[in-house]
């Protein structure tokens, strides 16, 4: 099957500007130094250019090469700053690379960001059948889905409405729901779909998968390993801009994996918290004293501190963690309203820390993530910066299980097993049951 997408040496680059040490420049600063530079120019005039300290040059992807075949879904993953979001916006003509080519067969939608291709002042009738018309759909086509993309939206109150007015959540509804309704052959998506609620999360992966299996390509950009394994049957690992691995699904999340378990320490320091009033600053795993620990022994428990902040007083807000395996299947989370219901209520502006208590021998010896969410209803943001800790098998009571073959499961609790003296076994080779006291 040939490629519809072909990037080859893709390289993009960026200058950073950095501020002087005074606090201004009169214009009197501008002219000296400007005719300085021009002085200097003609009494040096094959002199190597000056380096500018003000300027410094950053490469937010760096010889980039790779093919995606028609119909395959292609999960994009890697830390914050990777170059995913640069790499999608120039797979979707937004920005140009600073070298490299890339060649693109067929219609491509995209969604990277609240609001893209939509018009503030026009309705979301209207910006329905801008996007179609911008996608090169006819009136005709457009009206043929309008009723679907309506309802798989869920807007029809707002329909009429100027999408300035709209909530995130519903900007980015309406925005999907016309991406991947106006058929496009390639269809892009960036973490976005992490400002909706967990069920319109959930409504656009099936889409995206239906997308698939009529043979449309998909790229998605998401932290959360578990709709990438979901979803997308390759992946490609991006790290500082480069490709550290392309190839099938679990191979892919195993190395980007294994390289973020080499990078924690018990602790992470968020670099930011969304578009929402809740902030993430920081958390850790720490032991019962509070040292900030990654390593701990199955008989600690193990105590989970985040640091937020709340910039206005809420109401309906909650703050959530989630434990999640190396695989990053969610195993168990909690908000912190229910243990202080009062917090739900009202939560004022300040500094908080969270803290929760994962009891000794509740786990069984690995590795696992902690992932922080918040919710300001109906909106759930989840933070893509996830942190580490591990369980050794020190101190555990299934130490020894190993070399029977048993043992096995996510969950390493202490259960009462209770047996009949009397039970009876069926399983003879001759049919016959005999009474096994136990």
């Amino acid at each position: 099957m040939s490629s519809v997408i072909s990037v080859e040496n893709l390289s993009k680059k960026y200058i950073i500007g950095h501020q002087k040490q005074e606090s201004y420049t009169a214009l009197r600063d501008v002219l000296t130094n400007g005719a300085k530079r021009i002085a200097h120019k003609l009494t040096h005039p094959f002199a190597a250019p000056v380096d500018d300290p003000t300027h410094e040059e950053f490469w937010a992807l760096k010889d980039v090469s790779f093919d995606i075949k028609q119909g395959d879904r292609v999960g994009i993953i890697g830390r914050n700053g990777a170059g995913k979001s640069t790499l999608l916006k120039i797979l979707s003509r937004i920005t140009e690379p600073t070298s490299g080519k890339v060649s693109i067969k067929g219609r491509v939608a995209s969604l990277l960001e609240v609001g893209t291709g939509f018009h503030p002042e026009l309705t979301g009738r209207e910006n329905i059948f801008l996007n179609g018309a911008i996608l090169g759909m006819s009136k005709v086509e457009i009206k043929k889905k309008f009723d679907e993309i309506v309802a798989f939206a869920e807007v029809e109150k707002f329909l009429d409405t100027p999408v300035k007015r709209y909530s995130s959540g519903m900007y980015v509804r309406l925005a999907f729901a016309v991406a991947a309704h106006l058929e496009p052959e390639i269809l892009i998506v960036d973490e976005v779909l992490a400002v909706g609620d967990a069920q319109f999360q959930q409504k656009c992966l099936g889409k995206m998968e239906d997308s698939g299996k009529e043979g449309r390509t998909v790229l998605f950009v998401s932290h959360n390993m578990a709709a990438i394994s979901r979803l997308c049957s390759r992946c490609v690992y991006l790290d500082r801009g480069k490709v550290v691995n392309i190839g099938d699904t679990p191979a892919v999340m195993e190395s980007y994996i294994t390289a973020g378990f080499a990078r924690q320490s018990g602790e992470v320091i968020f670099s930011g918290g969304g578009d929402m009033d809740i902030r993430f600053i920081s958390a850790r795993t720490t032991s019962g004293e509070g040292v900030p620990k990654f390593s701990f022994r199955s008989d600690e428990d193990i105590h989970v501190n985040v640091t937020y902040e709340v910039k206005r007083q809420l109401s309906g807000a909650t703050l959530v963690i989630n434990i999640l395996t190396g695989e990053q299947a969610s195993l168990w989370g909690m908000a912190d309203w229910e243990a202080y219901p009062e917090l739900f209520e009202k939560r004022e502006p300040g500094i908080w820390t969270c803290e929760w208590v994962i009891p000794a021998n509740t786990l069984k010896p690995a590795r696992y993530f902690v992932a922080c969410g918040a919710a300001c209803l109906p909106n759930y943001f989840h933070h893509p910066d996830p942190f580490a800790f591990e369980i050794t098998s020190e101190g555990t009571h299934r130490l020894g299980y190993k070399q029977f073959g048993v043992g096995g499961g996510a969950i390493a609790l202490k259960m009462a097993v209770k047996t009949n003296a009397s039970s009876r076994r069926l399983s003879n080779l001759n049919g016959e049951a005999s009474n096994v006291r136990q």
